[in-house]
């Protein structure tokens, strides 16, 4: 009843939608059209689900009976596999069969496994056996079996390690025979070859291979080479654990103990080898631990002798086995020269390494022995371009191996420290290590002490004896627990020194420590000065040797490597357990960021610079003050406004000047000659500053002048620059002093100037020449005269900035009075006429209130 309700209420709201409107009922019987075609379509998807679903339910059915069938077949099966185990094992259950039948199957498989063993171990047998064979034929082939074995041995080292290493024993059983058959054949046809090399009278220097063995020499060297050359390749093409293996089973050594020597190259090293032996091994006077240079000479003097039959008779047949295989790019293989050095290295290894234990625990012996196997590698590396087929990264050397591989890099650095701090001790301990050295550096120089250039050749002698390090890591160490420490010990002591002269001329310092007026003296004098120049001119003297070690190729090449770890590697330490914060604090603050600038010994020359430039600062104050205490005399006196006749008038300087000009003449004479010109014109400026400063606050600006006292001054000006020019070059003096030297020009001008007396005699009737007018003139007259004769001096103070008559010298004092007051252009005016650069108006105008006959 529901479903018919809800039937009738679905049509009639389907009707509902499809006719709302009158004209709805136009389109009925399309209406009528589609609901037909829909519920035929629907009938007909309902009939083929219908048929669907029967066809299921069939394929249902049919599958059921199917895996119903299997299961009984398999009950059948299983039923007779039971029986069948029954019968075979014997056993009355089949819980009891199956472990029996399990076990004879696993006995079976070991079974199958023996007998491919066995066959394998035949097989390897009669290619060993074949092998043996064809050695004992003239011209048999003994490599083609015995290269059968070794590529067996060579596939079997992945197969035994994918199998867990189940069979080890068969592995080494195969490895042992090619072995053993490797050794076999080389030694047959090592054999072979000292044959000819006995007819020949090797290893006479001058043996050669005549053309009837060549063709023999050229085979038995060839069929050694050509046993070689797959290891070689192997070796050369770094195949992984396959070549390593091989190597090891193959009695090869390790790519650590060298690169491989060739075979041809040891039967002719072998007499060699037994000659070096007897000269160094035995109790021969030639056998010396104090000399290494011994057995290193002997075995460059090896390769003298025997390089040109190397070149001759080896070079041709390593040129036929190796061009076109990867080996003809590694020298060691295909330079005679090069497989020669490879082949006397073992030797001269093993003797090496032998007396290593004696040399530990003699630090002299162990720091020559060192020295000269570096420059044994050098030697090997620069004149004979040996590599060691190591490419761009060249051969690492013997001193690499005693220092990394026999960890005796540690050792030297401190036996090497050790020497170098005691004679840096012996340094700075002798007599004249304070003395400057007038002679070791150009004139111009400034000087240091001879402990200075000592130190620094100390230094050098290190760089030296590091320089041909290949580790990064060694250089570095060498540079920061060595060089750097012994500059900074040096720099300690200057520092102290400094500081210690500082303390004994200061006020508690003297009270303290009981220095006496004369020892004072001679501390405040040039005794003082030496001693601050020693400092200044050690530091200078290190500082510029720092800055040209860092442009030395050595130590560029160093700091380019240092940056590029540093950045590369912020995280790992560079030289031992140093981080980089650690050498950058020794070396260079820019390690390690992307600043192009800086250099090895950044922070150690700025400390230097430092101190050089503190140095220079003292000597300053010292020559400043001392200047100052030398002029109170001269300042105390007051006979400037005396009026004297020009008969009492002298040009000469006061006699209160006498200290300063000693003192300058002194100590200038000493800093010219033991500072270079920069800093000593620094150092004169400031003396001249000083001389000008107390000129001016305490006589020129504190006294009044008359005519005959300005040129009192202007004569003690020019003694103070003819002083200070001896020692510093004309012109200087009156550079530094040129604001006294023109205010006592100002307060020197003549009371009558020269331009108005001419004027003025020649409005008279019978005008006389101007000379008789000066002759008989009164008194002021008189005292104008001495101010011409002082400005018509040789001297440049007398006369600064004249280029003639008409420079402003003619201006009368009323007029240079009157235009200085009259306004500030008036003033700007007339000091320029008179040449006066220095003096501003104000200070013209003071100047001009202190005339004496001003006042009056």
């Amino acid at each position: 009843m529901e479903q018919t309700e809800d039937r009738e209420c679905r049509v009639s709201d389907y009707l509902d939608d499809k006719l709302q409107t009158l004209g709805d009922l136009d389109s009925l019987q399309s209406l009528l059209s589609n609901i037909r075609n829909q519920h035929g379509l629907l009938k007909k998807q309902l009939e083929d689900a219908g048929k669907d679903l029967q066809e299921a339910k069939k394929a249902s059915q049919s599958h059921q009976a199917s895996l119903q069938e299997q299961a009984r077949q398999f009950s059948r099966e299983q039923d007779d596999i039971d029986g069948r185990l029954k019968i075979i094992t014997g056993s009355k259950t089949s819980d009891e069969a199956v472990p029996r039948f399990e076990s004879s199957m696993d006995k079976l498989r070991r079974l199958d496994v023996a007998n491919g063993y066995v066959e394998l171990l035949k097989g390897v047998d009669v290619l060993s056996k074949e092998a043996q064979s064809q050695l004992r034929k003239p011209n048999g082939d003994a490599l083609g079996p015995y290269r059968k074995l070794q590529t067996l041995v060579i596939r079997m080292l992945p197969l035994h390690d994918a199998a867990e290493e189940a069979a080890p024993h068969l592995l080494d059983h195969v490895s042992k025979t090619t072995q053993n058959l490797r050794r076999e054949i080389k030694d047959a046809f090592s054999a072979d070859l000292e044959v000819i090399l006995k007819k020949i009278q090797w290893p006479n220097p001058k043996a050669v291979v005549p053309a009837t063995l060549r063709d023999e020499w050229d085979t038995c060297v060839g069929k050694l080479l050509d046993l070689q050359m797959p290891e070689l390749e192997a070796m050369e093409s770094n195949s992984g654990r396959n070549a390593a293996a091989m190597e090891g089973n193959l009695g090869r050594s390790a790519p650590s103990k060298g690169p491989a020597v060739l075979f041809p190259f040891e039967v002719l090293v072998e007499p060699l080898e037994m000659r070096f032996r007897y000269h160094f091994e035995g109790d021969k006077p030639t056998n010396r631990l104090d000399k290494p240079e011994y057995f290193l000479s002997h075995i460059t003097t090896l390769l003298d002798d025997y390089n040109a039959f190397m070149l001759d008779y080896l070079q041709p047949v390593l040129l036929s086995r190796f061009r076109g295989t990867d080996l003809a790019f590694n020298p060691i293989y295909i330079d005679a020269t090069s497989a020669l050095i490879t082949a006397l290295l073992p030797m001269l290894r093993t003797k090496i390494f032998t007396i290593l234990p004696q040399l530990a625990g003699q630090p002299q012996l162990l720091s020559h022995t060192m020295h000269e196997i570096m420059g044994f590698d050098t030697s090997i590396r620069d004149d004979w371009r040996y590599d060691g087929g190591e490419g761009i990264e060249g051969w690492k050397g013997l001193a690499w191996e005693v220092l990394v591989q026999k960890d005796l890099f540690g050792r030297w650095l401190q036996v090497e420290k050790d020497f170098a701090l005691a004679r840096y001790q012996n340094i700075i301990s002798a007599p004249d290590n304070g003395d400057l050295d007038y002679d070791s550096v150009d004139p111009g120089s400034t000087k240091p002490t001879k402990g200075a250039i000592r130190v620094n050749d100390l230094l050098e002698t290190i760089t030296d004896r590091y320089r041909p390090l290949t580790s990064f890591s060694q250089k570095l160490r060498f540079l920061i627990d060595i060089q750097l420490s012994i500059f900074d010990k040096f720099h300690e002591r200057l520092h102290s020194g400094l500081e210690a002269y500082l303390s004994m001329t200061s006020s508690i310092g003297r009270t303290v420590q009981g220095i006496s007026k004369e020892e004072q003296a001679k501390l405040q004098g040039v005794d003082g000065l030496e001693r601050l120049c020693r400092i200044n001119g050690s530091a200078d003297y290190l500082e510029k040797a720092m800055r040209d070690w860092s442009d030395d190729l050595f130590f560029l090449e160093l700091w380019e490597e240092l940056q590029d770890r540093a950045r590369g590697h912020p995280i790992e330490p560079l030289a031992g357990p140093m981080t980089i914060a650690d050498v950058a604090e020794r070396t260079s603050s820019t390690v390690g960021s992307d600043v192009d600038t800086g250099a090895l010994f950044d922070e150690t020359a700025g400390a230097y610079s430092r101190l050089r430039i503190r140095s220079e600062a003292i000597i300053i104050d010292v020559l400043s003050n001392n200047v100052r205490k030398t002029l109170r005399p001269y300042i105390r006196a007051n006979p400037w406004a005396a009026l004297t006749s020009p008969s009492s008038t002298n040009s000469s300087p006061s006699a209160e000047l006498d200290p300063l000009l000693t003192y300058l003449d002194t100590a200038l004479h000493f800093l010219s000659r033991a500072l270079s010109a920069a800093p000593f014109r620094r150092i004169t400026r400031n003396i001249l500053h000083a001389i000008s400063t107390v000129l001016w606050d305490g006589v020129l600006t504190r006294y009044h002048f008359s005519t005959a006292g300005a040129a009192q001054l202007a004569a003690d000006l020019r003694a103070i620059c003819r002083v200070v020019d001896a020692s510093a070059g004309a012109g200087v003096a009156e550079v530094g002093i040129r604001k006294p030297i023109e205010a006592a020009r100002l307060i020197g001008v003549p009371v009558k100037g020269t331009r108005a007396r001419v004027q003025s005699r020649s409005q008279l009737p019978n005008p006389e020449p101007v000379e008789e007018e000066w002759e008989g003139g009164d008194a002021w007259d008189d005292d104008d005269e001495v101010a011409v004769e002082v400005e018509d001096s040789s001297s440049k103070v007398g006369r600064a900035g004249e280029a003639d008559r008409g420079d402003g010298t003619g201006l009368g004092l009323w007029e240079v009075d009157r235009r200085l007051f009259d306004s500030n252009q008036s003033a700007r005016d007339v000091l320029e006429e008179m040449g006066l650069e220095v003096l501003t108006e104000n200070e013209a105008r003071s100047l001009m209130r202190l005339r004496v006959e001003l006042g009056s």
